[in-house]
């Protein structure tokens, strides 16, 4: 399997006990922070980073604008939660804050391990809520990274490793959790889904979270719960 994204997310499965699926955003980014700390590969570009701190030049990142938020590992939605969250009364009175104090659908949704990477902090906050698409490629937009943001389209195009992932997350997301998906979405996905099957790393690192969550996406295979390490009773 090509170096691209090999690494990221290609995890042993002999870590500690992990504590039991996250309630919140913010317990789900620190149980992200030990799932991923094998390989330390970010989403978007395949860069490796170290803490906090990303290695713009293991992946020939140049940063587009913001040189200080490039250098940052921020955790992604690959749903936005924005997506999850305007599909329920919540976000009509209070937005995200809200829908995270008062809403337990919501919190299980934004919390969800399968649904959350870690990337460039730029390239994430680039993203925004944009929904993904064919797009141009346009050489040069971050260095070397393939990865395509259309501003004035408010559009997305990852590179080719994160492409079937990105569709199967999407599926899983919308069964998971009643998540509307576009007749244009759904075709998209459905394209990248077949164009680029699921790989070895993805196969693993459903393992690993499903370890966690106590199930697996059902679109890139079930979780062997024979694998997972035994919790810890009142640990979380």
């Amino acid at each position: 399997m090509p170096l691209r994204f090999s690494l990221l997310l290609a995890v042993v499965l002999s870590l500690p006990a992990l504590a039991d699926a996250p309630r919140s955003f913010s317990e789900a980014k620190r149980i992200g922070w030990t799932l991923y700390e094998k390989q330390s590969t970010e989403f978007y570009c395949g860069c490796k980073y170290r803490g906090e701190r990303v290695d713009l030049a293991s992946c020939g990142y140049v940063p587009r604008k913001n040189p200080k938020r490039a250098r940052r590992v921020e955790w992604e939605h690959i749903v936005p939660a924005w997506v999850i969250g305007h599909q329920r009364r919540c976000w009509q009175h209070g937005g995200r804050s809200n829908c995270a104090k008062n809403d337990e659908a919501y919190r299980r949704a934004e919390a969800d391990l399968h649904n959350l990477v870690p990337s460039i902090g730029e390239v994430n906050g680039d993203r925004s809520n944009f929904s993904f698409a064919w797009l141009p490629q346009r050489h040069g937009q971050y260095g070397a990274c393939q990865t395509v943001v259309d501003f004035d389209a408010r559009k997305v195009m990852p590179r080719t490793a994160i492409r079937g992932m990105i569709a199967r997350t999407y599926f899983y997301m919308s069964e998971r959790y009643g998540l509307r998906l576009s007749k244009q979405d759904r075709q998209l996905f459905t394209v990248w889904s077949k164009q680029y099957p699921v790989e070895t790393w993805e196969r693993q690192r459903n393992q690993r979270v499903g370890c966690v969550m106590g199930w697996g996406n059902p679109y890139v295979g079930p979780l062997d719960k024979s694998r997972c390490p035994v919790r810890r009773a009142g640990r979380r």
